[in-house]
């Protein structure tokens, strides 16, 4: 008796949900149905190297560890699990008869409100990108903390994603050959840092599974479902490791812009200064298990094997980007309130090698993290304080020549009106052995307080008064490259990209 098969037909009758039509999506492991309000979510009856469903109670313990685990994120969908039992009458929900399977029953939403929807019909913006990351910054933190290896368990991964490449014929095996030696070259080199942060308690019970379509849009908040619950390795992982699916997947689909300010984002709500560096490869290593898993499925498609197979390339092609070291380089952008430091930053960031570009360093948000609020909570002028600022920008000095030895590239976003602010970030990259560009964002003062006057929010509390001020003390600008700040952003980031690194 085909027990799944009779329970694939119950779940598919429209008369089981009150006549309402039913809409199947199957995925390698699961199956969900979806009719009027609900969604009704199975495991598909396999033993796999990673997950084991093989068995009617196997699977009702995989639902009750789904709803538990997912509640922490989505608990507004995550509704209850279903026995599925074979009564006299057939098949039922929760019946008083032998236990044939199990669903998780979830409330059902658009399909249109998945983030990878919404990326392919161009509804991602800054905002949203910026709330889902603090999001994950909360949930990270909230995570259970476990106690085992880093590079150990990046080594694991990486023997997963070796073998899953040998089995697909995708790629020939001296190209599987030097992706395989680049991994193998980059998990050496940051071993130490992995298990430096396992100790520290970065290795953490996370999503596993973090990528678009994992997230969806409910009520106008990013929430976080579908997290891995089968397999306590595959997401007993680096927080950071957690977060760079998400990135990978923006920037692979050309959302560049978007994928840094997420990390950037992230990296501000968390504190987490040390996984900057290490994004770029957890990156690849995401890359990488997208390659193999779909140079697998060309491999038995049949006549969809050549997009398949197309699509496993530009995968593993990213991976290999994503391991290319580069030298690390700072860019160093001043000019007053008004000169659009911060909108040049934010699109400079992503051109620097490598993905997911720059770590921003913003005085503004320095400032108000030191002080414990929001970076769009005002503070006091108290906070303004000649001897405060000294110490924002001797901490962004320190942040830069940190982030530069571990290196990542930087751009650092401030006023840097003062000789010695100036010289105190152009020393942070010579102590970090690094590149440095200082450029100067001067605009013509009718236009800065413009700017000012037509400010709404952000992390900024300039005035006018602020603005004026700035205007009446600042000297002639000598030794940093000098651009129109009047010109259209993406000329000025040409511009800047186009200058050559001074490495004396």
């Amino acid at each position: 008796m085909d027990d799944q098969a009779d329970v694939i037909r119950f779940l598919s009758d429209p008369a089981t949900h009150g006549g309402a039509p039913v809409e199947v999506i199957e995925t390698h492991i699961s199956r969900i149905f979806l009719s009027g309000d609900r969604a009704w979510k199975m495991k598909r009856a396999v033993r796999l190297p990673y997950a084991d469903f093989s068995t009617p109670a196997l699977r009702l313990a995989a639902c009750q560890t789904e709803l538990t685990l997912n509640r922490r994120t989505a608990p507004a969908l995550y509704l209850r699990v279903r026995r599925l039992t074979r009564d006299a009458g057939g098949i039922a929900f929760d019946g008083a008869g032998e236990l044939v399977d199990a669903v998780v029953e979830m409330a059902r939403f658009d399909q249109d409100c998945l983030f990878d929807c919404m990326a392919a019909a161009g509804k991602l913006t800054p905002p949203l990108i910026e709330a889902l990351a603090r999001n994950i910054a909360d949930f990270h933190a909230a995570a259970q903390v476990l106690h085992i290896g880093g590079a150990d368990n990046m080594a694991w991964v990486l023997g997963i994603n070796e073998s899953g490449f040998a089995g697909a014929s995708v790629f020939s095996p001296a190209e599987q050959a030097g992706l395989n030696a680049g991994f193998r070259t980059a998990l050496a080199r940051h071993a130490p840092a992995l298990d430096r942060r396992a100790e520290a308690g970065m290795v953490r019970r996370c999503h596993g599974d973090l990528h678009l379509r994992n997230i969806c849009l409910i009520n106008g908040r990013p929430l976080l479902f579908d997290c891995i619950e089968f397999n306590e390795q595959l997401a007993g992982i680096d927080v950071a490791y957690d977060l760079a699916f998400l990135l990978m997947d923006l920037w692979h689909r050309g959302l560049a812009g978007l994928a840094n300010l997420a990390a950037n984002r992230w990296c501000d709500a968390t504190g987490d200064e040390d996984a900057f560096a290490l994004l770029p490869f957890f990156m690849a290593v995401r890359a990488a298990v997208r390659a193999h898993v779909i140079a697998t499925q060309a491999d038995t498609a049949g006549a969809g094997r050549n997009g398949l197979a197309a699509e496993a390339r530009g995968y593993f092609d990213l991976a290999q980007t994503l391991l290319a070291q580069a030298p690390a380089r700072l860019v160093a952008l001043g000019g007053l309130s008004g000169s659009g430091k911060t909108t040049v930053a934010e699109a400079l960031a992503p051109h620097l090698s490598p993905p997911p570009g720059a770590r921003l360093l913003e005085s503004d948000r320095l400032r108000k993290a030191m002080h414990g609020v929001a970076a769009e909570t005002p503070l006091p002028a108290a906070a303004y304080a000649p001897e405060v600022s000294a110490q924002v920008y001797a901490q962004m000095a320190g942040r830069c020549t940190a982030t530069l030895a571990q290196g990542a590239p930087v751009v650092a976003n401030a006023v840097h009106d003062r000789e010695p602010d100036r010289a105190a970030i152009e020393q942070a990259a010579r102590q970090a052995g690094a590149g440095f560009l200082g450029v100067w964002l001067d605009a013509d003062p009718a236009l800065l307080r413009q700017r000012v006057a037509a400010r709404r929010g952000g992390a900024s509390d300039a005035t006018l008064a602020v603005l004026e001020s700035q205007l009446q003390r600042t000297a002639e600008i000598t030794g940093w490259h000098r651009i129109d700040a009047g010109r259209p952003t993406a000329q000025i980031v040409q511009r800047i990209l186009a200058l050559p690194d001074d490495r004396r």
